[in-house]
């Protein structure tokens, strides 16, 4: 087995015996007594009211553990020197990064597959199955900005909250595009301008987290193909941004 590979097994290895299964299924049953909860005091379209709130709580649920997981896993990494010891082995630095990456994107995409089974009692087969393909790629990028913070910021309040800020301001910079856009600023005035320049220059850097994992598919069936495979694609190229930086900052890292 190629050493990136053993090691991506032992971060899936330590996500199951750090408790991270527990907290998943803990997510999932809050979310489904919420459902039904919300369900019995909904007048009308209680299976579309269950089934939008339980597909934003597990998306939200998921992000949060996989943001807090790889934090706290990689900050205790530096802390125990383990880091350190291990790259002392004969183990070049892009495999010990892309292998911890390969083993987090997996908890990831485990984290979707889990979070998308509930779905299926409620919405069909296909639409829940690129919900879930979406959501694992969403945590994948998620994953790589974590371990990116991780690395650099060595401490685990800023690097969740960096990562948590990021995701944030990617999911709602297309609202905050069209406040800006819709008339609330001065068209003519100078700072109506330089507004609307500074949140295109930071929409045309995020990635479009607010075309992933929509709760309408579930609602209204799957999206159209190019549609969809553009956000996937979106999604990727930017995990593998993020993960090209994190690799660069860590290959000069002096440890």
């Amino acid at each position: 087995m190629p050493p990136a590979a053993t090691l991506a097994r032992l971060v899936l290895l330590e996500a199951r015996r750090g408790g991270l299964p527990w907290l998943a299924a803990g997510c999932i049953a809050a979310g489904i007594a919420l459902a039904a909860f919300l369900s019995q005091v909904a007048l009308t379209e209680s299976r579309e009211l269950q089934l939008s709130i339980l597909a934003a709580w597990l998306r939200a649920c998921a992000v949060f553990l996989i943001a807090a997981h790889v934090a706290s896993r990689t900050l205790r990494e530096i802390d125990d020197k383990a880091l350190e010891q291990m790259l002392a082995l004969p183990l070049g630095r892009p495999s010990q990064y892309l292998g911890r990456l390969a083993g987090l994107a997996a908890c990831g995409a485990l984290l979707a597959a889990a979070f998308a089974a509930p779905l299926l009692l409620w919405a069909a087969p296909a639409a829940t199955f690129m919900w879930g393909l979406s959501l694992a790629c969403e945590l994948a990028l998620v994953a790589a900005a974590a371990l990116f913070f991780a690395m650099t910021l060595v401490q685990p309040v800023p690097a969740i909250a960096a990562t948590a800020g990021l995701y944030l301001l990617a999911r709602s910079i297309a609202a905050l595009q069209g406040l800006v856009g819709g008339g609330l600023l001065d068209d003519a005035s100078l700072t109506g301008q330089i507004a609307r320049g500074a949140v295109g220059a930071i929409a045309f850097l995020l990635p479009r987290l607010d075309q992933a994992t929509r709760s309408e598919w579930l609602l209204y069936g799957a999206p159209a193909a190019s549609a969809y495979l553009a956000v996937i694609g979106g999604l990727l190229l930017y995990g593998l941004i993020l993960a090209a930086a994190g690799l660069f900052d860590f290959e000069r890292k002096n440890l």
